[in-house]
């Protein structure tokens, strides 16, 4: 009867050990997937964009100039208005990001309003861009131009600051949910020493939730911005289209990504379409060089 038993727990550690080594085995599997799958990206995009490299060189980079017509490319007005966009999208977004982590994490974690206002969060997330797109065309771009007409510049509605407004509502999410969870993961023991010291709620927020969750924090913040530097279709339809360099923020622009929407299928010809691929490449260096920074920031956070 014992040697059955023995018998039976061999075969069940047996059975464990080899369905752990599966698990461990497709997980590697999915690794190695993922780096393949972005290597394999990064070569396809440079393989087609050798024809644009040779015929322009490093002069695309810094070029103003972007005429297809006499096969003049230059990436530089599209390379600021990406930038532009996405960090003054960034820069508008980042208090109501932390707003809302507070006050879901640290102020009103349970609740009928709590999980109303967190929902409405989550599905801000989940509207196509295009549905952005159509409603500031609807009604952001008429309250635009009217702030422009006060403020003494162009009304063009349409523009960079229009753009920003659009991928700041968008990318709020982002931030503001991995705030929330990180605020929640903030020991109960740390905060109550901090209120028997007489601290305040504010203080408490301040100087213990905060500091603690710093690095969880700017890495919602590198995430919101990873989201803003690839919007397409929403951007396109609010920032005029406009291959020249933008004069201000209430000027028409244009990114990389709402370039390659709008002029892709009319590319006519090897060089133009290449100088186009050649723009999602310089997309996704831009990108990766982001994530390279934003990931040594977060390191240095948490080593502090």
């Amino acid at each position: 009867m014992n040697d059955q038993k023995l018998k039976t727990k061999a075969r069940s550690s047996s059975g464990m050990i080899r369905a752990e080594s599966i698990f461990k085995r497709s997980l590697i599997g999915v690794g190695v997937a993922m780096i393949l799958l972005v290597v394999g990206l990064m070569i396809t995009l440079i393989i087609e964009s050798v024809p644009s490299m040779k015929n322009l060189g490093f002069k695309y980079l810094w070029s103003k100039t972007w005429d297809p017509v006499n096969n003049v490319y230059g990436a530089l007005p599209f390379l600021i208005g990406t930038l532009l966009t996405s960090f003054l999208a960034l820069i508008i977004s980042i208090p109501f990001s932390f707003a809302i982590a507070v006050y879901l994490g640290e102020y009103n974690p349970k609740g009928w309003l709590s999980n109303f206002l967190k929902n409405t969060v989550e599905l801000i997330a989940a509207v196509p861009s295009v549905i952005y797109g159509f409603w500031g065309l609807l009604v952001l771009v008429p309250l635009v131009r009217s702030l422009e007409m006060k403020v003494g510049v162009l009304p063009y509605g349409i523009g960079i600051f229009t753009a920003s407004l659009i991928l700041a509502i968008m990318i709020i999410p982002y931030a503001a949910s991995l705030g929330r969870e990180m605020i929640r993961l903030v020991p109960s023991p740390l905060k109550e020493g901090a209120y028997s010291l007489g601290a305040t709620r504010y203080e408490v927020i301040k100087n213990v939730v905060l500091p603690y969750t710093k690095s969880g924090l700017f890495a919602g913040i590198l995430l919101s911005l990873g989201r803003a530097l690839g919007e397409t279709m929403a951007v396109t339809m609010v920032i005029g289209n406009t291959s020249m360099i933008p004069d201000s923020i209430f000027g028409p622009g244009n990114t990389m990504a709402s370039v390659i929407a709008n002029e892709f299928t009319e590319a006519d010809h090897t060089l133009y379409l290449s100088a186009l691929i050649e723009l999602g490449l310089v997309l996704f260096v831009v990108t990766v060089i982001i994530n390279m920074i934003g990931k040594r920031i977060i390191k240095r956070f948490t080593n502090e």
